[in-house]
């Protein structure tokens, strides 16, 4: 199995078992969470860009392949992403390279399955 469809599946397995819970705050989040990225006065493809760039910042890789995913649907660019890559780097310091280098592997992983 592929990383891509290991995390994807895992997300989503997760997320279903945690909304299950019918826990009115944790489903308000989720709600807000997704809301937030919708469009607006920035388009969506900004708003992703720019949780990617936080996601690196605060050192999440589940959040970070997460944008990266999204980044890839909406048709980011790798010149786009290793831009983001480097404003990220330039915010967060050296502690991001090691996050870099797994949003790279699974930009990769993206693009190889789409050409299986």
């Amino acid at each position: 199995m592929s990383i891509v469809n290991e995390f994807n599946d895992y997300r989503a397995k997760m997320n279903d078992r945690i909304l299950s819970e019918d826990n009115k705050v944790l489903k308000r989040f989720w709600s807000l969470d997704g809301a937030a990225y919708q469009e607006g006065a920035l388009p969506v493809k900004t708003k992703e860009l720019l949780g990617l760039v936080a996601s690196m910042v605060l050192r999440c890789d589940d959040c970070i392949k997460y944008h990266v995913g999204k980044c890839y649907d909406l048709g980011v660019t790798s010149e786009e992403l290793f831009e983001v890559f480097g404003i990220a780097n330039l915010v967060g310091g050296s502690i991001c390279i090691p996050h870099t280098r797994r949003a790279v592997e699974y930009w990769d992983a993206l693009h190889d399955q789409s050409e299986a």
